[in-house]
């Protein structure tokens, strides 16, 4: 029997067994690509293309994996690696006929969509920004890592970093909202917790930062849609998460559906080679979107070969399920379309992940089933999900205090997200088990268990249009009820006209977001909204909690609603994460990373834009001709970037800078004092703006450049302290040059992108 120990100890002669990690020395640098070399130095041009692709797993059930059309696939050489396939012991049997069948025994990349979590499923991602932690956010993609890893995984196709300023695009909701700091923050943090220190352990697998680039800019908000913006915006306004992740140390980098400059991302040198090679300094492998290399021609360029061609000597290395690469690549390379040197570059750089993450040592690392059975949806993880859930929701309106709610009388639960556990999870939970988690219905009458009384009724479906909600509710998320619409009405108003408060659970479903979910209209849907203003009707206090994706339209809601609470879709434990809120167990402290809009055709409406020659007055509401502004509209957001309330209340005061001067080697520090007016104690997340007076070009009317979190006692002051560098000045000026430019500054501080203290500096 071969494997892939034999392999090594006898095939490559002078070359040592491979080990995990990667490598941080000459020496193991040195090591790996003796390795690398001597294998490669065996293999035949056939087996390197297979080498080079990604095709899809079959529906493998164990014992029957050597017999599918991907296992026989792998036994001859032609898979580089496959995804979305679940559970350690098939992907053993998967592994091990690369293993034990295939001529050389190059063991297999096995990746999934795991972007929120494996089972133990965290908020969305948009969710999870608005907790505004690092440590927390890390701690998520650290225990998805542990559990994917347990299950078999070693490669996850998140994080997901485009900036996205337009709420249409329904994959808002996998990213970090609006802003390149921020957005970059949490870049950082998910490829450290996904990879650990080095990928040498058990529990490490490597990260594939999404889409480079631009995907956030799709126009008009509809997926796979074109993107077309300068590469001054480029570079100031999108680019900075991505280069955070590869700067993190990301193994791979998974290119996007749009075009770029007319040049679909997949074969666009500029922006693989140039940018992302030979700028950023990128060492890992570039995988393509799913089929992304066979839509080259529907985009109206060239056939699949000649994109095939093309996208590998651009710096695509890894075809994902175009099956392009080892379908034409062969020929190309017979006509000169390609070169040899070319298809050995990406080889080698797929064989350094496989290197890297420690399969060359132990193909079998990522198979233990003991870990599988302990490691995964445990009580420690369960808990952290639960936690950082509740950090997740942002409080947008709580008039009179109505939350938190007491666990006492009768609280009546009502609206169709009420008790659906499998719209719990939130869109891209592929590894989720919706058995085990719990509606928010049960997670009401847990939280009260013994103490106060919880009634329900559903209210109203999703949409009062059948298909419009099949859209939504795919993959088995389905909660329609076959009853009018009257039906549902009426019953909703019986059980809440015996109920002391009443608690609307509406909004989106799981796949109202996400992949293919774009959407023209943000607001409530009707049905909802009529079974909303019944419920206002009755006189009773009223608190709505907002299911969402991305940022809905909530200006009737905010204009008449009491209290609403911003959930998005909490994940795994997201049932008990809103009862500890809703009941005052926990303090919300969530604050928005992206605008939320007076409506839609505000779109694109984000904080850090840059000024008009004819702005308007802020200090006048009305409406002023021949300024940049909207006869029926406001130009600002309903709630804005940063914006979150909590059950207490924070004042900031006594904001100073320790010098109006800044030298080009020296700093400035601005601290401002932040103190509990209320009765509760709270987190409050302190954010720092910074904008630059006058530019070489426009520059925004202010950028995020910092923010800290504080927990304090009723009653209790904190000084918060940001130390201003040069650094935090540069941006990339006409010539694409990341300058400092001398001038006025103003920096400011408060709790939201609206609501700031300034003070002004000079960069000398």
């Amino acid at each position: 029997m071969k494997n892939i120990v034999t392999f090594a100890a006898t095939a490559l002669l002078s070359s040592s067994l491979a080990s995990a990690a990667i490598p941080s020395t000459p020496a193991e640098q040195e090591k790996m690509d003796r390795f690398i070399t001597g294998l490669m130095s065996r293999m035949t041009l056939d087996e390197k293309l297979g080498q080079l692709n990604l095709p899809p797993s079959d529906d493998i059930v164990t014992g029957q994996t050597i017999d599918s059309n991907i296992g026989a696939a792998v036994a001859r050489g032609q898979v580089g690696g496959t995804f979305n396939i679940k559970g350690a012991e098939k992907i053993r049997d998967l592994q091990k006929i690369a293993v034990e069948k295939s001529r050389l025994g190059i063991p297999l990349l096995i990746g999934m969509d795991v972007i929120h979590g494996y089972e133990t499923v965290f908020p969305i991602p948009l969710g999870l920004s608005c907790t505004w932690d690092m440590d927390a956010i890390e701690r998520s993609a650290r225990i998805a890592a542990s559990e994917m890893s347990a299950g078999g995984i070693c490669w996850t196709f998140s994080p997901m970093v485009d900036i996205s300023r337009d709420p249409r695009w329904g994959r808002m909701s996998e990213g970090s909202g609006e802003d390149p700091y921020l957005g970059s923050e949490v870049a950082r943090a998910m490829v450290r917790g996904y990879q650990g220190k080095d990928l040498g352990g058990k529990d490490d697998v490597m990260a594939c930062v999404k889409h480079f680039a631009l995907y956030g800019a799709s126009e008009a908000g509809r997926d796979y849609n074109t993107v077309d913006m300068s590469r001054y915006r480029m570079y100031n306004e999108y680019f900075a998460p991505y280069k955070a992740a590869v700067d993190a140390g990301a193994g791979s980098v998974m290119s996007s559906f749009n075009l770029v400059d007319g040049i679909p991302a997949t074969e666009n040198k500029w922006l693989l080679d140039d940018v992302l090679r030979r700028q950023w300094d990128f060492g890992g492998f570039v995988v393509t979107d799913y089929g992304s290399i066979g839509e080259v021609a529907v985009h109206g360029l060239e056939d699949l070969p000649e994109a095939s061609a093309r996208s590998l000597k651009a710096g695509t290395d890894m075809d994902m399920c175009s099956f392009g690469f080892i379908g034409t690549l062969k020929k190309s390379l017979e006509e000169g379309k390609v070169t040899q040197d070319e298809i050995d570059t990406a080889v080698r750089r797929i064989l350094e992940a496989k290197y890297k993450l420690g399969l060359f040592d132990d193909p079998y690392k990522y198979n233990d089933v003991e870990r599988e059975k302990s490691d995964i949806y445990t009580e420690a993880n369960r808990a952290a999900a639960r936690a950082i859930a509740a950090k997740s929701f942002v409080l947008l309106k709580n008039e009179g205090n109505v939350l938190p709610l007491a666990k006492k009388g009768r609280v009546a639960l009502i609206g169709p997200m009420s008790n659906s556990a499998a719209n719990m999870p939130g869109t891209w939970s592929v590894a989720a088990d919706k058995k085990k988690y719990k509606s928010l219905l049960q997670g009401f009458r847990d939280a009260l268990a013994g103490k106060a009384e919880v009634v329900w009724a559903k209210g109203s479906n999703l949409y009062e249009d059948p298909a419009l909600e099949a859209a939504c509710t795919v993959f088995g998320n389905d909660m329609r009820d076959p009853r009018s619409e009257k039906e549902l009405l009426d019953e909703a108003l019986a059980v809440a006209a015996g109920a002391d408060v009443i608690v609307a659970a509406l909004g989106e479903a799981t796949e109202s977001s996400g992949e293919s979910s774009s959407k023209t209209d943000l607001t409530l849907p009707y049905t909802q909204r009529r079974l909303l203003e019944a419920l206002l009707a009755t006189g009773k206090p009223v608190v709505m909690l907002n299911f969402s994706g991305r940022p809905t339209v909530l200006t009737w809601e905010s204009a008449n609603v009491p209290a609403i609470l911003n959930v998005w879709f909490g994940g795994s434990e997201a049932a008990d994460a809103i009862a500890d809120v809703v009941f005052g167990d926990v303090n919300p402290s969530g604050k928005l990373t992206v605008s939320m809009p007076v409506n839609v055709g505000q779109i694109p409406v984000y904080y850090n834009h840059l000024n008009t020659g004819r702005p308007k007055n802020p200090a006048d509401p009305s409406f002023q001709k021949y300024r940049s502004n909207y006869i029926d509209a406001p130009n600002e957001p309903l709630y804005p970037f940063g914006y979150g309330l909590s059950y207490t209340d924070y004042n900031y005061s006594d904001f100073h800078l320790d010098s109006d001067t800044l030298d080009s080697d020296g700093a400035v520090t601005a601290t401002v004092t932040v103190t509990n007016t209320g009765s509760r104690e709270g987190d409050e997340t302190v954010q720092f703006y910074i904008r630059d007076v006058r530019g070489s070009v426009a520059r925004p009317v202010k950028e995020l450049k910092h923010f800290e979190s504080v927990s304090l006692k009723p009653g209790e002051s904190k000084t918060v302290q940001f130390r201003i560098t040069p650094d935090d000045l540069r941006f990339y000026d006409y010539n694409l040059d990341y300058v400092a430019e001398p001038g006025e500054f103003e920096v400011m501080a408060g709790p939201d992108s609206r609501r700031l203290l300034t003070q002004k500096f000079t960069l000398k």
